[in-house]
């Protein structure tokens, strides 16, 4: 009896830390707490859109996607965690953040281009996939709407598995993101040249070793309306 009591008891034992390691990535961060700083209009710079491309609104940026192109955030980062909310207005919407953009990725950058520098956080609504597997009959093996995490122009990362077969973008573990006209949350993480990303609130993807590891953060419009909400940031040592 008491061998049979002990097994019972290592086995409810493992069976706890089990579930306990599943649960250890989620973290959802709302931004709030000693620290924390919204960021509105008065934190970010318009680098390359016309007036009516960003409008900060009842606590909403409203963005029209048009031209493509990035505000950027008045003061550079090294250490952070970021939060913000999204949300789709158009299926197949294409978006994203940048985090760690070098100054001259921005300087004179003309309208429908995107920085040629920084570490982009992907924000891309499903239909993007169900379009691109309409027109070529097959479905992507290049990006995924899950939130992909990977280095654009100069810049580099070493992204975590799972990665895309060219190996540039570390691709979700698991499929968490919420479809058009649905508020998605992102919570990143961005300390000594490391990027996690949080969709939902559970860890899926991101990547180390970046160069550069210092630099502003952008939002990105790309041809289709989008929104966001919530930005908070806290500084990191």
């Amino acid at each position: 009896m008491r061998i049979r009591g002990l097994f019972f008891s290592l086995f409810v034992l493992g069976s706890s830390l089990a579930v306990a390691e599943e649960v250890l990535p989620k973290a959802f961060v709302d931004g709030n707490g000693p620290g924390w700083k919204a960021l509105g209009e008065k934190d970010f710079v318009d680098v390359n859109g016309d007036e009516e491309t960003w409008v900060f609104k009842d606590g909403i940026i409203f963005c029209t996607g048009k031209p493509i192109g990035v505000i950027r955030s008045k003061q550079e980062y090294t250490n952070f965690e970021l939060v913000y909310e999204w949300c789709h207005r158009k299926s197949a919407g294409n978006s994203g953040s940048f985090v760690w953009v070098p100054e001259e990725a921005l300087v004179d950058l003309p309208p429908n281009k995107l920085p040629s520098g920084g570490i982009e956080v992907q924000v891309l609504d499903h239909g993007y996939a169900t379009r691109f597997k309409e027109r070529t009959g097959k479905d992507s093996d290049w990006f995924t709407t899950n939130g992909d995490v990977f280095a654009v122009g100069k810049s580099t990362m070493k992204p975590f598995e799972p990665i895309s077969p060219n190996g540039r973008r570390s691709f979700p573990r698991k499929n968490l993101s919420k479809g058009v006209d649905q508020w998605n949350h992102y919570y990143v993480r961005a300390i000594n040249g490391e990027v996690r990303l949080w969709v939902n609130g559970e860890e899926v993807s991101g990547g180390n070793e970046c160069n550069p590891r210092s630099g502003y953060l952008c939002l990105e419009a790309e041809g289709s309306p989008v929104e966001f909400r919530n930005l908070r940031i806290r500084q990191l040592p």
